[in-house]
């Protein structure tokens, strides 16, 4: 059934630019132009931009380090995204840089709005100030002991150690990670988007269809911890735009991130002749759709709508939220070399590979997406060689060598052909609602019925009956068709097969294609259209991107070595992360310590916490326990809910900044995504005492 052209802009999260796109990022880009793909194949008006986040401290401050200006750095580091994602065609409309003009005027023209509306105000907060550098230094930018534990060279708002979180300005030993001076106390005026404002506005908006179902009870809990005034403001030295009427006063990334959107969009529009305000004014009737990751749901969900609502600028029709990527099983790691750039996967293999066994696995949910190496390469040689590509190259040579390269005129077998085509409209569904996983499962289980009636017909064997000649062209005919309407529903996953496909055939596809036959049709020559997944070449990879870390780390310890690396370099030590043992205790000492086999309840993000999670532990009784823990580096809250794990139940419990934390969960590891929670064996209960 023909759908009525539908007017669509499509967005994906930005990548950073001071550093390299990287599997993660590609899980997304992916997702996003295989949707946007097969929109403009049903024949839609559909518009795809995304940009690179140049603004920042981060970026100024490596820009400094590299000896050039933040201008040039964004401009090589946009140019490194671009690249990479067109090698692995993600094709963007526009590709652009929030540090552009557009994006200075529609910044300040919806914070002009919001400020004329109310929705804006000012208020003096505390910040430690790097007096040597001249600049207020963010939470990351800090190091010193932690105020807890004592434990030294701990992060600026948390401790790797006892897992306390605490403000800045508790730190013990403060220094600066910019300068390595001792920060002091300075008072600075901030700006607030008044976000509690569009509470009521932002729970009707997140249940009307515009958020999974899975995520609407996560960002309730949200408006049940109240809404809070969110900071849009940093003070000079920045590299980004300046608030206007406040001088020396700058809007913070998050402020032009997404406006980086409207930004590319509207960059391209002045380009290309198309309205800006039919897709952006808030009576627009067409579609607006967000691709992001979960870690930045809230501000998605909650900030941004809100901006745009309180600047008179329509709300997206939809945000589509993915999960994380894991490397065989476990969060990518530098270490084994499974955090990998783009640029290095595309030095060893073929981005279709990727491309596929994604799709392979994405639906419309946040579950992380496992990339394991076996299952990859297993994959993508079964179904692409030996299943979809095997069709063309078995019938291909058959109708050059001895029918002219010409279909026949003949169906040999309708009923099965119309199985195909019929196909088209339940594929489609799946794809529209970004179920591609279904789409995939049913895509293959018709390649398995066309090598299924290849391998009945047997045209290598029929070939040699003269009197079976025109029976063997329309066997090897019929297989070719298959091939066609196959590689028509593939086209949105990969593009570059589809277009050898096309060159094949001598076509062109549309969706629609699926439903036409070309009998008596002109072909070309059959040319290899994919090779086998190289295990050799999947190593390389892996040990391309550990020795990328190697010199890494190595240019990290001449430039700095701390107390605690050095305590760790000794001779005989199994890791460079291992610590000393503590000082022996008495067993008395040990007994006082309580230790409980605890459920996991639940696990969620802490707001404005960069390394915590906030956990709700059975530990079998009537009221469960709250402990912030710092797993956040290496867990994914959906992934620890209903696990079992060990606690201290007997530490007397520790105001935080975020709330009451009482206990702690245990875990082991350098830190980094390089942590493990304790898990027990089989048949541990709740509240049982770890003797």
């Amino acid at each position: 059934m023909a759908q009525a052209p539908r007017k669509i802009l499509v967005t994906s999260a930005l990548p950073y630019a001071n550093g390299s796109i990287h599997l993660g990022h590609l899980l997304e880009h992916i997702q996003t132009n295989i949707w946007t793909r097969f929109q403009k194949m049903r024949g839609h008006t559909c518009y795809s931009v995304c940009a690179d986040d140049a603004h920042g401290t981060p970026v100024m401050l490596k820009a400094q380090e590299l000896g050039i200006t933040p201008e040039e750095m964004v401009d090589r580091t946009r140019a490194e995204h671009h690249q990479d994602l067109l090698d692995f065609d993600i094709d963007y409309d526009n590709y652009y840089v929030t540090h552009s003009p557009e994006n200075k005027l529609l910044s300040e023209t919806i914070y002009n709005r919001l400020h004329a509306a109310g929705y804006i105000s000012t208020k003096i907060i505390n910040q430690l100030y790097d007096p040597e550098k001249g600049m207020f230094l963010p939470d990351r930018f800090i190091k010193g002991d932690c105020p807890k534990c004592g434990a030294e060279d701990q992060n600026g708002d948390s401790c790797d150690v006892c897992s306390a979180t605490y403000a800045t300005t508790e730190v013990l030993n403060p220094r600066s990670v910019v300068s390595g001076a001792t920060p002091i106390l300075k008072d600075s005026e901030h700006y607030f988007f008044d976000l509690p404002k569009f509470s009521d506005m932002l729970q009707t908006w997140i249940k009307s269809g515009t958020v999974q179902a899975e995520m609407v009870n996560k960002l309730q809990e949200w408006f049940e911890q109240g809404l809070q005034q969110w900071d849009i403001s940093r003070d000079a030295p920045y590299f980004g735009f300046e608030i206007p009427n406040a001088p020396g006063k700058y809007f913070y990334v998050w402020v032009d991130a997404p406006v980086g959107y409207m930004a590319s969009f509207l960059n391209f529009c002045e380009k290309n002749n198309v309205s800006f305000d039919e897709y952006w004014n808030a009576d627009s009737d067409a579609e607006l759709y967000h691709f992001i990751g979960k870690d930045i749901t809230y501000f998605h969900c909650l900030f941004w709508p809100a901006m745009l609502e309180g600047a008179g600028y329509r709300k997206p029709t939809g945000v589509n939220i993915h999960g994380f990527v894991t490397v065989n099983g476990a969060k990518m790691s530098k270490s084994k070399g499974t955090f990998i750039k783009a640029r290095t996967y595309l030095d060893h293999l073929n981005p279709e590979y990727l491309r596929y066994y994604f799709a392979s696995k994405l639906n419309d949910s946040v579950t992380d997406i496992d990339l394991n190496f076996e299952d990859f390469t297993q994959k993508v040689n079964s179904d692409l060689v030996g299943k979809v590509v095997n069709i063309a190259s078995r019938c291909a040579s058959f109708i050059t060598k001895k029918f002219d390269s010409k279909l026949s005129d003949n169906i040999l077998d309708p009923a099965l052909l119309n199985e195909f085509s019929a196909a088209s409209e339940s594929i489609a569904q799946h794809f529209e609602s970004r179920q591609y996983h279904h789409a995939i499962r049913e895509i293959m289980a018709l390649a398995d019925k066309a090598n299924q009636f290849i391998d009945t017909q047997a045209p290598w064997v029929t070939i040699k009956d003269p009197q079976l000649q025109q029976h063997t062209h329309d066997v090897c005919s019929m297989g070719i068709h298959m091939f066609r309407v196959l590689s028509i529903y593939l086209s949105p996953v990969l593009p570059d097969l589809s277009l050898k496909a096309q060159e094949f055939l001598n076509d062109r596809f549309v969706w629609g294609s699926a439903q036409t036959t070309l009998t008596g049709h002109s072909i070309n020559k059959f040319k290899a259209m994919l090779q086998r997944v190289d295990s050799d070449k999947v190593a390389a990879m892996v040990d391309a991107s550990k020795e990328h870390l190697a010199v890494t780390e190595d240019a990290s310890k001449k430039v700095k070595t701390t107390k605690k690396t050095e305590k760790s370099a000794k001779p005989g030590n199994k890791s460079d992360n291992d610590d000393e043992i503590a000082p022996m205790i008495q067993f008395d000492d040990f007994a006082k310590v309580d230790l409980r086999i605890a459920k996991i309840v639940s696990a969620d993000h802490v707001e404005g916490a960069d390394k915590l999670l906030c956990l709700q532990l059975d530990i079998g009784t009537e009221t469960t326990r709250q402990v912030f823990a710092g797993i956040k580096s290496a867990y994914a809250p959906e992934d620890l809910a209903g696990k079992l794990t060990v606690m201290v139940a007997n530490l007397a419990p520790r105001k935080m900044r975020f709330g009451m934390s009482e206990g702690m969960v245990l875990a082991a590891g350098p830190g980094g995504d390089e942590l493990y929670i304790l898990e027990p064996h089989a048949g541990a209960q709740p509240g049982m005492r770890v003797k």
